[in-house]
Parts: C-alpha cells; structure tokens; sequence
C-alpha cells in the first residue's frame, strides 16, 4: 500500500458502512501503521463521524430467495439507492463514498444531518416495503458514529469507521442506533428521543462505547417493517392517558389498560398485542395508522381515565389503524367499586364494534373479576409496575407488593404467580439469598397460584413456568402452560414459557416456533430478552451453535443484565469453537457474577430432559472458561 496523503477533513463529518468491509479498511490501516511506525498525525480538531448502513444479516432468514434470484435482489437494492437513498442524502448535504454490494458509505457535514438523514431513510424504506412480500423486502440496520477518521483516496479509515461498523451490528432490522458521541452534539437540536442501552463492548475496541436507540419524537417509534395482518380481527390498546390531578395514579391507568388487554386476549376469534408492545408507545404523540404498521394491527383502541375519590370516568375510541377512521366511541363513568364492570363494558364494546359475531359465551367468559378486594387489586397494580423496572431493587419491592396483596385477598391469583416469577428472575440472575427457602417458596406460590387460578391464563403460565424451572417438575408445569394457551391462545407470556418447556423437553424445533409466536404478538416486548434466550437454548441444543451465539447476543443487547443470556452466549460461542468471543462473553459473565462456577450449575442450569443438551451446555461453559 502506498503512503497516505489525505485530505484535511472538516470539523464533524458523520457516514454509512458495512462491517466486512470496515475489517478490511482496518487491516490495511494496521499495516499502514507498522509501516509508518504510527498513524499519521492530524490535528485535534479534525474529526468526522461514521454512519453505516446496510441490509441486515436477518437474510438468513430468507437465503432461498437471494439463492433463487440474486441477480434480482441487487437490481432491487440497486433502485432503492437511486429512489431513496440518493435523494435524502442529497437533501442533508452528504456524499456518497462508496458503494458496496448492499453497504454503502456516507459522508455528511454535520452530526444533525446524519442523524436525520438516517431517520428519514428508514421512514422511505419502511414506505417502499408497503405491499412487498415479507420474505423479500429490504430492511436496513443504520449505526452513527462520530470520531476520527483518515481518507485515501475514495476510502475513510479509523475508529470512526469501525465503531459505526460495529454499532449497525446492535441494530433491529429498521432502526436507527448512535454512539453517545453522537447524541451529545444533537440533543436538543433534532425532534428525537433516544433509548439509553447504556455502554457496550464492541469487537475490536478497547473502550466500551454508550449507545443509544433513536426514536422519533414526534411518531413516537422509530420507522419499522410494516408487519402482515394476521387473517383474524388484529388491536392493540395503547395506554390510557391519566387525566386525575395526582400524577402518583398513574399506575392506575396502566393497570386499567392491562386489564382491558386480558379481557380481549380471551376471545378465541382476536388477535391481541401483548401489553409491554403496547406500552411501548406511552408518553409519545404517536399516529395512529404509524401504529398498526409497527405492530401488525387493523385496530387501536385509545383512551383516558379520571379518577376522583370513588368515581371513575374511562374514555374510549376505537380507530382502525387503517385509514385512521374512528369506528366507535363512547364514555363510561361509575363507581370506584365498579372498576371490574367498567372494564367488562369495555371490552364487550370494543368486540361488538369489530366482531360482532362472536358468540355469546365467550363474551360471557371474558367477564372474570380477578379479586374482589380493591386494595388488593391496588398493591397487585403496585407491585406489577415495579417489576416492568427488572432491577434487583424493584424486584425486591415488587416481591413486597405482592405479599401484601395476598394478605388483603388470600384467594387472588395473579400476586401468587407474580411473586413466584419473581423468585424465577432472582434464580436465574444469581441473586437468591437462601436458594433452597427462596426456591420453596417460590413452587408453594406457584402451587397455590395455578390451584387458584384454574381458568386464569397468566396465572397458569407463571405458575406453570415455575413449577418446571425452580420446581424441575417439567410435565406439570406443561401441562399448566398448555391450559393457558387453551385459554387464551393470544398470550404471549405462555407461548414463550412453552418454547422454554420445549427446549427442556428436547423439542427444539417446536420450541423455536412458540417463541416466534410470542414475538410476533408482542414484538415491542421488554421481555423479548427472555424469548430471545429461549430460542437460542434451542438452538444450542440443535447444535447450531452460530444460530444460538446470535441470539444470546441479541438478548444480552435487549437486556444487558440477564445473566442467563451471558452463559448462552458464552457456551454457544466456545461451542463454535470461536474461543476469542467466547472468552469475552465469559468474562462478562464472571464480572456479573463472580461466585458461578461449574459446580454451582445445578443452581442455574434449565432442567434438561435429554442428557445430551446439559452435557452441551456445561462442556460450552467449560470451553468458556468457567472454573471448576
């Protein structure tokens, strides 16, 4: 390689890339610099910034079409560059730097650009995707970086480059992720929010990098691949506006809404968006018809709740996600007694406007009242926001809640299942103080949560889950899961506990199917880590251990906390013999807990049925590097 002359570039120049490609960059630039005995030297104050975008990696999922027609897939990546693009890039002042099969590389002038641009590129492609088939529409995954760079020629080189490789790698397939560098320069200059996923280790990279997610400000999520329409009526209820003076009630509202969502899922003929998707828009200004994209849906059901003493007045409106037409509103006002009745009327309303042909007996079984205490219900709402926090802190609390709830409602299901999941979470996160009193407890409330809640499907499917992981009676707690998707077959929840149960009964294949389904009805789920790490435990015990590494990571990234992920991710990677990322992964794990040693795996490990699957598992971690 010939001696690097560039040019001085401007003060901040954000661009696009694509990691293979950013590797070979990165080994010319090493050897440039043995040559050179160092880099050249550029001033303190040159900086650009990187942007890389390319297709996703998810094209594994759909190899069949780039092998059948290759050629038509690169003409197609081919007419996306020139009719969106192109353009946008030329609209925020940028500059196209190479081009590289489906990657190409940006420059811009400012971080501002880069960032918009980049948002607005998704919005085009999440457009352009309207009426393509699934298996073959484009979807992008876009990193921005700003850092320092060095140009050849028509080539960019340095960190810059490669930490915007690594950062499009962390990336959903239709969104947007930026460095923290990044973020301090256009906070408060651009109408976006951004999703701290706090500091990550990239590959090759000395310093972990803070990352965050853009989400758009005024829509509310960033631009997504519009989701196919299941065949039956689809909704989503998004979160009901707290319209009482006191703040602190706000809890309340939540509650009302989840409460609405499980009495919906109940209808065998609906197709219902789990709550976590669902409250994935709360707080945001968000349209309507951008909704139903995002989540798949023909119908979004909105609305408000004022609570003022005893009394209660709940606003609805049902709007089909459509076209944005509204299809039904109305007001319900009562007692703060009657908070069970009201949101039965709800419910009824709603499936009267959009299926009315549902039979009367399932509308009839929706109406189910969980408790009739209030202040239980009150603490059990309590104790359930907490857990949404997935803090060793607010677990505690939500533990705390949900015993008091049971104290004032012996007979309410769902805190014994709540609290019984509780203990679930501790076990897998190493966090059990008294193993064996914590896990006794967990299976008595687990016990007395399906005993109690025979015809409550989140109640069998937390306590069913229970029953297999802390309680290693697999067969009973299958048999409990499978009730609940008897009973409410739109329960994502119990599909991804039922994958679970099938990785641990040696089904992986089946269980990979349940967690996709649990994915697909809840696709903005908080709790897609723990999906994700099922399906990479089937994975792993399919012995596709390149599958299962990436879905371990994926969880990690979505949850960075969930120790369990840590070990997948580990073992899968140690399996595949890649012992660089396996030792990496492994020691993540041990900073996140340091007492885990082979010996102590029995406290962890899933109960597998096959021998084979848990001795994969244990001989991964050794390869990994856990100690004896």
């Amino acid at each position: 390689m010939g001696a690097v002359d560039p040019e001085r570039p401007s003060a901040e120049t954000p661009f696009l890339d694509r990691a293979a490609w950013i590797d070979t960059l990165a080994s010319r630039l090493l050897d440039f610099e043995k040559k050179q005995g160092g880099p050249p030297a550029w001033p303190s104050s040159a900086f650009h910034a990187a942007l890389p975008l390319s297709s996703p990696p998810m094209w594994s999922a759909t190899a069949g079409f780039m092998e059948v027609d290759e050629a038509g897939t690169m003409a197609a990546l081919k007419v996306r560059r020139k009719k969106v693009l192109e353009p946008l890039v030329a609209r925020h002042q940028g500059r196209i730097f190479k081009v590289t099969g489906d990657g190409v590389l940006v420059e811009f002038g400012s971080a501002v650009n880069a960032v918009q641009c980049a948002v607005e590129l998704q919005q085009g492609m999440a457009t352009a995707n309207e009426g393509v088939p699934e298996g073959r529409r484009i979807v992008l995954r876009i990193g921005v970086n700003l850092g320092d760079v060095m140009v050849e020629g028509s080539d960019l080189y340095g960190d810059g480059v490669n930490i915007a490789a690594r950062l499009q790698t962390l990336a959903d397939p239709g969104t947007v992720v930026a460095s923290g560098t990044v973020v301090n320069h256009v906070r408060g200059k651009v109408k976006l929010g951004f999703e701290d996923h706090g500091e990550q280790v990239l590959k090759h990279m000395t310093a972990p990098v803070r990352v965050y997610r853009v989400r758009l400000g005024g829509d509310g999520m960033p631009a997504m691949p519009a989701l196919a329409l299941p065949e039956k009526p689809s909704i989503a209820v998004l979160p009901f506006t707290n319209m009482g003076a006191d703040e602190a009630q706000e809890y309340f509202a939540d509650g009302m809404v989840e409460e609405i969502i499980t009495a919906l899922s109940r209808f065998r003929n609906l197709f219902v968006i789990a709550r976590n998707s669902s409250f994935a828009y709360k707080g945001r200004s968000i349209d309507v018809k951008q909704v139903g994209r995002e989540l798949g849906v023909r119908y979004v059901l909105e609305g408000s709740v004022r609570r003022a003493g005893e009394r209660l007045r709940i606003n609805g409106q049902l709007i089909d996600a459509s076209n944005g037409t509204h299809l039904w509103a109305e007001r319900f006002d009562g007692a703060l007694a009657e908070v069970f009745d009201l949101q039965d009327r709800i419910a009824t309303s709603v499936v009267g406007a959009i299926a009315p042909r549902l039979e009367e007996a399932e509308i009839d079984r929706a109406k189910r009242k969980p408790t009739g205490s209030l202040d239980a219900y009150d603490l059990y709402l309590r104790g359930l926001a907490a857990t949404y926090l997935m803090t060793r802190a607010a677990n505690e609390e939500a533990l705390r809640l949900f015993g008091r709830a049971i104290e004032h409602d012996p007979d309410f299901a769902l805190p014994h299942a709540r609290a019984a999941h509780i203990y679930g979470y501790r076990k897998a996160n190493g966090w059990m103080v008294d193993p064996v009193g914590e896990t006794s407890a967990a299976v008595g409330l687990a016990r007395r949560a399906v005993y109690l809640g025979r015809d409550d499907a989140l109640a069998l499917s937390y306590g069913g889950f229970i029953l297999a992981y802390l309680g290693g009676d697999l067969d009973d707690g299958a048999a409990f899961v499978d009730r609940a998707l008897t009973l409410n077959a739109n329960l994502a929840a119990a599909w991804g506990f039922s994958g679970w149960i099938k990785v641990c009964f040696g089904e992986p294949d089946t269980a990979i199917e349940h967690t996709a389904i649990a994915m697909r009805l809840s696709p903005l789920d908080p709790r897609t880590f723990a999906w994700q790490h099922y399906t990479s435990l089937a994975h792993l015990c399919a012995g596709r251990y390149d599958d299962a590494a990436v879905w371990a990571e994926r969880a990690v990234r979505s949850q960075p906390h969930f120790a369990a992920a840590m070990r997948s991710t580990a073992a899968s990677h140690a399996l595949a013999g890649r012992a660089v990322e396996a030792e990496k992964a492994m020691a993540q794990l041990r900073q996140f807990d340091p007492e885990l040693r082979l010996s102590k795996l029995a406290d962890v490990i899933p109960p597998f049925r096959r021998p084979g699957d848990r001795s994969k598992y244990v001989e991964g971690l050794r390869k990994a590097g856990l100690p004896e």
